[in-house]
């Protein structure tokens, strides 16, 4: 029988495609189908490991199959005992370990839903979240526990004793949950002051993000995967852990405050043949300078959460061999364009977002909803269930059919009747070899609307000279007027708990600095 995962080639993708045959990567069916069986259980026999946490600081932990398997059985008979059921929420706040994959599977396999909490939120936000799904527990640590005390849900501490405890409990359990079950709660990233509405899967989303995981990270059964991101989001969480488990890949996760070299170390120590990062983990690698103290034997490559700028590009491609390949989509639609890692017959274009991926329709459209001309930016939208879904993203469609990003629709840039695209101009800013970071949002001008400002990341001191020089290079490599007529250096740019970028918040700050300004 053709299996999906025999493949690796474009052409295979979209003559080969469908989406029956993903069903022939899983035990489950239509009707019923658990994600902790799936993803640990029927691979308990397997000899490669299921986890590798790298740490930033201890020794790295190697978790089994197996052990997985059990010790997830026994916490869902723990849920249980608890009076936890199915349907119940549960809350998880750790750092990927041990705990943190038992207490995910082991939620799933009870049939109950699992609630993945980023381990840097305070109680602030913590409680609106908590508020929002009201779940039955918060598995977490000592330390997180503290901190959590007042919030109003029963709390579990995750830590040797209470694992040492579960063995009270039987190592198997049989799940039962049908397919549109509710598995998982997702809450995308956001302020503590402002809740993101949770993104809720059931079971049978395992299937459908075999899309992404095939043809937007190229996992293939033998490969050794690895994903920094946190497991509290999107991408650390599908991408980085349940496509690859699902297929009985080991997986690497990273534990505790990034640090670019010792991913790196990471790479070579445990010989990782697949990665998908943020472009920020990329750039910090690159920006480390450690890269040439390593050895890699990295085949396929592949970003996502927002546009990778062209030297960290380069920086990829030389170092490790190959090109990176964008992923691009969001938490609420899923990935929607992809460049095919693995597979040698597609060109991989530097800086474009790559193609649909098979069986996708995917368009630029202008305001009226009709598709733009090739190199016309418009909006990016996807065709679902009928109807035309708005990402909410600019982009604009090549000649070859490639698509490429213009930065989310309130990241445009109007100055004097010119649409400039803060992402285009933050890459040109990147050129300048002394610059580490760079954010270009619009504001107000009396008399050309909107101007450009730039905050600017170095270690050099920000004076008049730097200023200039990087003004000439934006002027040298895009057009005249798209220049940056402000730049302020500063010593960080403010991200989201995902590590994109937060340009909102820069204009929040820029607009309130002026309302002080105006009553001063």
């Amino acid at each position: 029988m053709t299996r999906l995962t025999d493949y690796t080639s474009y052409a295979a993708a979209q003559t080969i495609f469908s989406p029956e045959k993903l069903w022939e990567l899983f035990d489950g069916n239509r009707a019923q189908l658990n994600i902790a069986h799936e993803c640990i259980d029927r691979h308990a026999g397997r000899s490669n490991p299921a986890v590798i946490v790298v740490r930033a600081d201890g020794p790295d932990e190697v978790l089994g199959f197996a052990e997985l398997a059990d010790a997830s059985s026994r916490f869902a008979h723990d849920l249980v005992s608890r009076g936890v059921k199915p349907g119940d929420r549960v809350a998880v706040m750790l750092e990927p370990s041990r705990a943190f994959y038992v207490a995910v599977f082991g939620t799933m396999k009870a049939g109950a839903i699992a609630v993945p909490l980023f381990t840097l939120f305070g109680p602030d936000g913590v409680k609106l979240r908590v508020d929002d799904c009201k779940p039955r527990l918060i598995v977490t640590n000592a330390e997180k526990a503290s901190l959590l005390a007042g919030i109003g849900t029963e709390v579990v501490v995750a830590d040797d004793a209470y694992l040492q405890g579960l063995l009270r409990f039987a190592p198997h359990f049989t799940p039962d949950t049908a397919a549109d079950a509710m598995a998982l709660y997702q809450y995308t990233s956001g302020t503590t002051r402002e809740l993101p509405e949770a993104v809720k899967h059931t079971h049978r989303s395992i299937v459908t993000l075999m899309v992404a995981a095939l043809y937007g990270t190229g996992l293939r059964p033998g490969d050794r995967f690895i994903c920094p991101s946190s497991p509290a989001w999107g991408h650390g969480l599908w991408h980085g852990t349940l496509a690859p488990l699902a297929l009985g890949i080991t997986i690497g996760a990273y534990a505790g405050k990034f640090n670019p070299e010792r991913l790196l170390a990471a790479l070579e120590q445990h010989r990782f043949t697949n990665i998908s990062a943020a472009a920020t983990h990329y750039r910090m690698m690159r920006n480390s300078g450690a890269a040439p103290r390593y050895r890699y034997v990295l085949e396929k490559m592949s970003f996502t959460g927002e546009p990778i700028d062209s030297e960290t590009a380069s920086f990829i491609s030389e170092t490790f061999g190959h090109q990176v390949c964008s992923m691009y989509g969001t938490t609420e639609i899923g990935v929607i364009l992809v460049s095919y890692p693995g597979a040698r017959d597609f060109v991989v274009k530097p800086g474009s977002l790559g193609k649909p991926i098979p069986g996708g329709r995917v368009e630029v459209q202008d305001a009226e909803g009709k598709p733009c001309a090739t190199g016309v930016t418009g909006e990016l939208k996807v065709w679902r269930r009928g109807e035309w879904i708005a990402t909410k993203d600019l982009g604009r469609i090549d000649e070859d059919g490639y698509f490429y990003h213009g930065g989310r629709a309130d990241d445009v840039i109007i100055s004097a009747g010119w649409t400039m695209s803060a992402v285009e101009i933050e890459d040109a800013i990147l050129k300048h070899p002394e610059v580490r970071e760079a954010a270009a949002i619009g504001v107000p001008d009396p008399l050309r609307g909107q101007v450009v400002k730039a905050f600017v990341v170095a270690e050099r001191p920000g004076d008049a000279s730097f200023e200039h020089e990087i003004q000439d290079v934006v002027r040298q490599r895009l057009s005249h007027h798209e220049y940056p007529r402000l730049v302020s250096f500063v010593a960080e740019l403010p991200k989201t708990p995902a590590g994109k970028v937060n340009r909102k918040v820069l204009r929040d700050r820029e607009q309130a600095a002026r309302q002080s300004e105006a009553t001063s």
